[in-house]
């Protein structure tokens, strides 16, 4: 048998039973929802609740509104077995209410929509930005590595979120190692064997043992 609920404000409280009811006062038996009045438990109908609608926990923007917005509403509980207390499902509000709410929510989520997409196209901008000075700066210190070379170099290290080198505090800076060691990364995978010595089984320091001959060879031409 569930406890009975401590009322610690003016809300009023619906709980939802964890076994079937009788009302006290129709003595329907099929209510899903009772209210308790002088301890005994008394169905929707018979306590002028019945007009309202059930929305459930989880959007606290929706449920603040619809309340703000319904003349009357009520917050349906229920016993957790588990945690030995009640705990809230969602409440009960008139359905006009619920509705102005979530028209409110609708014009947010547009507004919200148009700020992202405003942010997206910032973001863009600043990121062909900033791989057109990577670009820039790779020019700089390896004047013979092919423009167009430069340009992919600097789309790869300075994608956004990638974790890579010109994402790094020193790559977003320019700092000539960072951008030497995007070079380098870039090197090693586009004119060496180096992926297929992984595919091969061999070890990544391994690898770049074998590789980097190759590697400087390339450096060195570039530098010119």
């Amino acid at each position: 048998m569930s406890p009975h609920p401590k009322q610690e404000s003016d809300e009023l409280l619906v709980i939802s039973p964890l076994k079937a009811f009788t009302c006290a006062d129709c003595g329907t038996a099929e209510a899903e929802l009772l209210r308790l009045e002088d301890d005994a438990p008394h169905c929707l109908s018979c306590v002028d609740l019945d007009h309202l609608v059930f929305l459930p926990s989880g959007n606290t923007a929706l449920t603040r509104r619809a309340r703000k917005a319904s003349t009357l509403s009520a917050v349906v509980i229920r016993w957790s077995p588990r945690r030995k207390r009640y705990e809230r499902q969602g409440v009960l509000v008139e359905q006009p209410a619920l509705e102005v709410a979530e028209e409110q929510c609708l014009a947010d989520e547009d507004v919200r929509e148009r700020q992202r997409e405003r942010a997206r196209a910032r973001r863009a901008v600043e990121d062909v930005e900033f791989q057109q000075r990577m670009a820039a700066e790779i020019a700089r210190l390896f004047p013979r590595c092919p423009a167009d070379r430069a340009e992919a170099i600097a789309r790869h290290a300075g994608t956004r979120s990638s974790g890579r080198v010109g994402r790094s505090a020193a790559g977003r800076a320019l700092e000539e190692n960072a951008v030497t060691l995007a070079v380098v990364a870039s090197i090693r995978h586009e004119d060496t064997p180096y992926d297929e010595l992984l595919m091969a089984g061999v070890s990544r320091v391994d690898a770049r043992e074998r590789i980097r001959a190759e590697l400087d060879e390339v450096l060195e031409q570039w530098r010119g």
